[in-house]
């Protein structure tokens, strides 16, 4: 196969644009959803299904004392890390939130499902031509709470979703300030997600006004940052605000053993990308994919031990399914590393990719093994540094550039503001800053073709949307720029045994369906004919990921 370095601009563009097609044509396949519910959802009697647990933060790298960063304490998550394994290589799929969580919710590769860009409903941040949008993903795309739902788990989001394909009203039991596993019905397992955002990005200058509970003197400066007090006190705002989260991990913890439910309960605790500081949060390098990730057991397994497997964001949803005994749908990009589905092998790479940000565009990709990243930088042309307005609202940001419009950045911290050389290769292991490109180097050639190849084979197995312009994805997601609206449901009525049997469809292929009982009832997911007594009314609707949710149908069962 032709690899993509080698490609001349025409040959590109007949590449992407046999790849465009493909893409229209995944548009329009159909799979039924009842059918896949039939096919790998079935919730087979008496089944184990362990209540499972997320505390997430967000924007957060892995400096934890367990992690070997001093910096600050933190008595919750170091206590947990004592009961729990501590993965040591997961990472990311990019170095931002809205592609990463798009990645997470649905299993699949940004770019291969067009949810690559940060983000898809800013509007005039960027081209105005191009719609505020909701990316429509392939017809069997799902967000995996939705297997668990099917499989009879109780599933909670508390609260933040940024899955770039809206909301679907299907995927969740309840999304909320108040979800909580408290309020499912007795008789159900739960999944439960809690989101802290203490530590995101914009708690830096948010909370400048609190009492700074760690010394500006004794932080730790990276080689990208000159000497500055302000940049010193915003790099410990950073970690005070991990002392907070840690105090938020902690309270989440007790209700869970308040309520007698630690010992039959898996806990995960992780980040959705890295740090929140420039040139950290938005990169792919290793200081913007590598998070913290720890898993509890009930039982006690595993408990205080590492694991130096390599694993990626791509992993959690038939991580889940697999500790779930929920079969795994075979269109995942990733591989279950635990539960009675895992992997036979271990990954050999991860993958991430970097496009929009924001107001600005960019194009590179990136293939991690255990020791060494490649970096392609498809847009050479273009700055490391990317003027995004948000994050100039950090202190640290401005005087970063103040310094550099001074020139006393020195060679390392001037880099930013430099052109990108096409290839990147590093020796992570032994530089885990970064700082020395391997990829002149006639040393490693051998491991720069290897990890070139690897590369360009993903971006063709994924048939990576980045390469298509946003606007052109976006016209085949919204012909003539408007959103699609899913087709109404339909449904049929049987009576078996005096019992009243509503069955829906949708004939927009890739909908899912909800119902509700009653006026006061609350929306559940349709995976198989519903049973109700004769004189309710039933409501339905359907949403296609990235289209407008139905009309409500009322169904009369008198």
């Amino acid at each position: 196969m032709q690899i993509l370095i080698g490609l001349s601009t025409k040959d590109y563009n007949i590449l992407w644009l046999r790849y465009m097609v493909n893409f229209r044509y995944i548009l329009i396949v159909s799979i039924s959803f009842t059918l896949l519910s039939n096919t790998f959802l079935h919730a087979q009697d008496k089944v184990e299904r362990p209540n499972i647990l997320w505390i997430t933060c967000e924007d957060m790298s892995a400096n934890l004392p367990m992690y070997g960063d001093s910096t600050v304490k933190t008595p919750y998550l170091s206590k947990f890390a004592e009961q729990a394994v501590k993965y040591t290589k997961m990472y990311a799929v990019a170095g931002v939130c809205a592609p990463s969580r798009s990645g997470i919710i649905t299993g699949m590769y940004p770019p291969a499902i067009g949810t690559q860009h940060m983000r898809t409903g800013t509007g005039n941040e960027k081209d105005p031509s191009i719609p505020s949008y909701e990316a429509v993903t392939p017809p069997e795309v799902k967000a995996f709470p939705e297997y668990l739902r099917t499989a009879g788990y109780y599933c909670t989001n508390n609260q933040k979703t940024d899955y770039q394909i809206g909301e679907p009203f299907t995927v969740w039991d309840d999304c909320s300030k108040d979800a909580h596993w408290r309020n499912r019905p007795k008789d159900k397992p739960f999944f439960a997600v809690f989101n802290i955002n203490e530590t995101h990005e914009s708690m830096i200058w948010k909370n400048a006004n609190r009492p700074l509970r760690v010394n500006p003197k004794a932080v730790k400066l990276p080689p990208y940052y000159p000497e500055s007090d302000v940049i010193r006190k915003d790099i410990a705002r950073y970690y005070d605000n991990i002392i907070l989260m840690d105090s938020i991990v902690g309270s989440i913890l007790k209700q869970l053993e308040d309520d007698g439910l630690a010992e039959n309960t898996i806990v995960f605790f992780f980040s959705d990308h890295g740090a929140a500081l420039p040139w950290y949060k938005r990169e792919i390098y290793e200081r913007g994919l590598h998070v913290p990730f720890m898993v509890r057991f009930p039982d006690g397994k595993m408990a205080n031990t590492s694991d130096n497997q390599l694993i990626s964001f791509m992993d959690l949803a038939p991580t889940i399914l697999s500790l779930a005994n929920v079969s795994l749908p075979k269109h995942f990009n990733g591989q279950a590393f635990l539960g009675n589905q895992k992997a036979k092998n271990p990954r050999q790479y991860i993958f991430a990719a970097r496009d929009r940000l924001d107001e600005h565009y960019d194009l590179v990709r990136t293939v991690r093994d255990s020791k060494f990243q490649y970096i392609r930088n498809y847009q050479p042309e273009k700055l490391n540094y990317m003027d995004v307005g948000f994050r100039k609202q950090m202190p640290l940001m401005a005087e970063i550039l103040k310094l550099r419009d001074q020139q006393k950045l020195d060679s390392i911290q001037s880099r930013w503001f430099k052109n990108k050389p096409i290839e990147e290769l590093y020796d992570v292991e032994n530089d885990p800053f970064e700082l020395n490109n391997l990829a002149q180097n006639p040393v490693y050639a051998a491991k720069l073709q290897e990890l070139r190849e690897v590369q360009n084979n993903w971006s063709l197995q994924i048939k990576d949307k980045g390469f298509m312009s946003e606007k052109d994805m976006v016209r085949l997601m919204w012909p003539g720029g408007i959103q699609p609206v899913t087709a109404k449901p339909v449904a049929q009525i049987t009576t078996q045994n005096k019992s009243i049997q509503v069955s829906l469809s949708s004939s927009t292929n890739g909908a899912s369906l909800g119902y509700k009982i009653g006026d006061n009832g609350s929306w559940q997911l349709y995976h198989q004919p519903v049973a109700v007594k004769k004189g309710i009314k039933v409501y339905a609707k359907a949403i296609r990921y990235g289209y407008k949710e139905s009309e409500e149908i009322m169904i009369s069962t008198n």
